[in-house]
């Protein structure tokens, strides 16, 4: 398992070299709400693709 150091080190070798304090920020909350998300899912389970345009068919414009 990674380490927060271990991925914010992997994520600031992959900006670009002019990124601002901002841009880096942004990119933790990113990462962070991805991370929540996935860990959420497994908890409490998620739709299929498939279950969700069954659900929400109804807007769903082409």
């Amino acid at each position: 398992m990674n380490t927060a150091i271990t991925e914010v080190k992997s994520l600031l070798e992959r900006l670009p070299e002019d990124s601002t304090y901002e841009d880096i920020q942004y990119h933790l909350y990113v990462v962070e709400k991805i991370r929540r998300g996935i860990g959420r899912a497994e908890v409490e389970g998620a739709l299929s693709q498939d279950d969700v345009k069954l659900k929400f068919g109804q807007w769903h414009t082409k």
